[in-house]
């Protein structure tokens, strides 16, 4: 079945859920590009653990309902559908069973590699641990290779571990890295996620030599912080897709935006940008997915019945060139 056939099937049974339309975005070209189309695209998002959507990330003011697996799961594999990606790279992964099923009739492949000590495991009726999944299509890519990568810090393994993976163009010789990572959540673990990246960056230095890389994550940091700032001057020479294709050469107001139950009984809301796309080597960047308006995102923010996260899945379009 192709993409676009399970799309439509999906949304029958969304129609018949009685769900609001799925929040609305497109793929909008990068200035100086003659079109939006690339010889492949890539996805990047942090979907929401199952295991995570309760508890300490109670989100206050989504409904229930729309954090039920049942109309999650739905949602999920809805923007996954539309966006349609070569190479889909997603963090707290605890379903992956369920994605492989789902994504192997529709020609894609994937690996996973589990999150060392998983919160998801604490909370009652866990789907299983969260990890780090990569997906990519069969008829696009061949994989050579597979690593599961711990981001170590001063040699020291964390509780944050990633995929490392060499993938072969079908038609072609050329070969890229693509990357998987998330670093420690949380402020005042800054230091940490700085080394963390450091640890990724010298591993890529020596894996790839000179092929593309694509970095994908939930790096939990914003532009401030010490590890962007070590991959926008890495001798690698990444750059951040959303920021390359913005006028004002500015990351995207927000990536992550929620509202969860405070300490003090009051309500917290955290709105920033701190998933990223990075890039390397002769991959010509034409088009990225937009992210959608404050407006329509609604007064409730993230997850809700028209988005299944809390975080928005960054894509973008790119030529081998």
């Amino acid at each position: 079945m192709s993409t676009a056939a399970a799309l439509t099937e999906l949304q029958k049974d969304i129609q018949k859920k009685k769900l609001p339309s799925l929040l609305d975005r497109k793929f909008e070209k990068v200035a100086g590009c003659d079109n939006e189309e690339g010889d492949f695209s890539v996805m990047q998002w942090n979907v929401l653990a199952q295991g995570l959507s309760g508890g300490d990330n109670n989100f206050v003011l989504c409904p229930r309902e729309a954090l039920s697996w049942e109309n999650r799961q739905l949602r999920i594999l809805e923007e996954i559908y539309r966006t349609s990606p070569s190479i889909l790279c997603m963090q707290e992964v605890d379903c992956f069973s369920f994605l492989k099923n789902k994504l192997s009739s529709l020609g894609y492949e994937g690996e996973w590699v589990q999150k060392p000590s998983s919160p998801c495991m604490e909370m009652e009726n866990n789907m299983g641990p969260d990890g780090c999944a990569l997906f990519y299509r069969k008829d696009k890519f061949q994989l050579l290779q597979a690593k599961h990568v711990n981001l170590k810090k001063n040699g020291r393994e964390t509780n944050q571990s990633g995929l490392v993976c060499k993938l072969k163009f079908q038609d072609n010789d050329h070969l890229i890295y693509v990357a998987v990572i998330h670093l420690k959540a949380k402020s005042g673990y800054e230091e940490l996620r700085h080394q963390q990246g450091k640890y990724l960056l010298e591993y890529l230095a020596k894996e790839s030599g000179p092929e593309p890389i694509i970095v994908c994550g939930d790096f939990n940091a914003s532009t401030k912080e010490p590890v962007y700032k070590d991959f926008s001057d890495s001798e690698l020479g990444l750059k951040s897709v959303y920021k390359e294709s913005s006028a004002d050469q500015k990351e995207p107001k927000y990536t992550t935006w929620k509202i969860r139950a405070g300490p003090d009984g009051g309500n917290t809301e955290s709105c920033k940008t701190i998933d990223y796309i990075w890039i390397r080597g002769n991959l010509k960047l034409t088009s990225v997915l937009s992210i959608p308006k404050d407006e329509a995102i609604g007064p409730n923010r993230l997850p809700s019945y028209q988005y299944p996260s809390d975080h928005f899945a960054l894509a973008c379009k790119l030529l081998f060139t």
